[in-house]
């Protein structure tokens, strides 16, 4: 039936876009639409991708003309931005052996 959300095997779950952040230069005032859930071909901008999922995209605007630096582990403590959450995906550092394409529980 057409307007129907399909259903998202591990919808519940993020998926590892990267296991590193993105920087892009943004103007003061202009916004991005962040993927949330780490489905979006077009990282780390949404796509859509997260329809079927309990996810949704998040809306940032720049408050300064200036670099930021996007999360795409879809971890972080304070989306978009990255804090370094990314540190802990990697098995060396004890947290989750997570791969880049890979669904999990988001670490909380």
């Amino acid at each position: 039936m057409s307007g129907e959300v399909p259903e998202i095997e591990d919808a519940e779950k993020v998926m590892c876009a990267a296991k590193t952040p993105t920087t892009i230069k943004l103007e003061e005032g202009e916004t991005f639409l962040w993927c949330v859930c780490g489905r979006s071909k077009s990282q780390p901008r949404c796509d859509g991708s997260h329809q079927g999922t309990k996810y949704r995209e998040l809306l940032f605007e720049a408050p300064k003309t200036g670099s930021y630096t996007f999360c795409r582990c879809k971890s972080t403590k304070t989306p978009p931005l990255c804090d370094k959450s990314h540190l802990k995906l990697w098995p060396c550092c004890g947290g989750p052996k997570v791969k880049v394409g890979e669904l999990y529980v988001k670490m909380t």
